[in-house]
């Protein structure tokens, strides 16, 4: 089984791409793409931009230094990066009318008397008219 450490050249990479993965994570937790240490699901599109226009520098100032393998490994993650930010806002409103949704099923079960309803069966009212 081969060591991850060996996929950098020095420590030096190693600590690098230590600072990439914490910008990756903190711009997936910010685009709702993976919880919080707390589990829950976050979105601020700013601080992703944030960390993935830090990713994008890094890779800009480090062109021509890195090994091809380090670069392919950074070019994917911001690459990434990229993708699941553009799709952020549709899992955003996606998650959040799951939300809202579980919320109006929650208050039926834990007020049923003031919690939306439906009507079900009408020829009642109107036999009594």
């Amino acid at each position: 089984m081969n060591n991850p450490n060996d996929l950098f050249s020095d420590a030096h990479s190693e600590r690098l791409f230590a600072v990439i993965q914490m910008l990756q994570r903190s711009a997936l937790m910010n685009m709702g793409a993976i919880p919080d240490h707390e589990g829950m699901i976050h979105f601020n599109l700013g601080e992703a931009k944030a960390a993935i226009d830090a990713v994008e520098s890094l890779q800009s100032k480090t062109r021509g230094n890195l090994s091809s393998t380090e670069e392919s490994l950074l070019k994917g993650t911001l690459s990434e990066l990229r993708m699941i930010f553009v799709k952020a806002p549709e899992q955003q409103a996606l998650i959040e009318a799951e939300m809202a949704r579980q919320e109006e099923l929650k208050q039926t079960y834990t007020n049923p008397s003031s919690a939306p309803a439906e009507v079900i069966h009408t020829e009642i009212n109107q036999e009594e008219e």
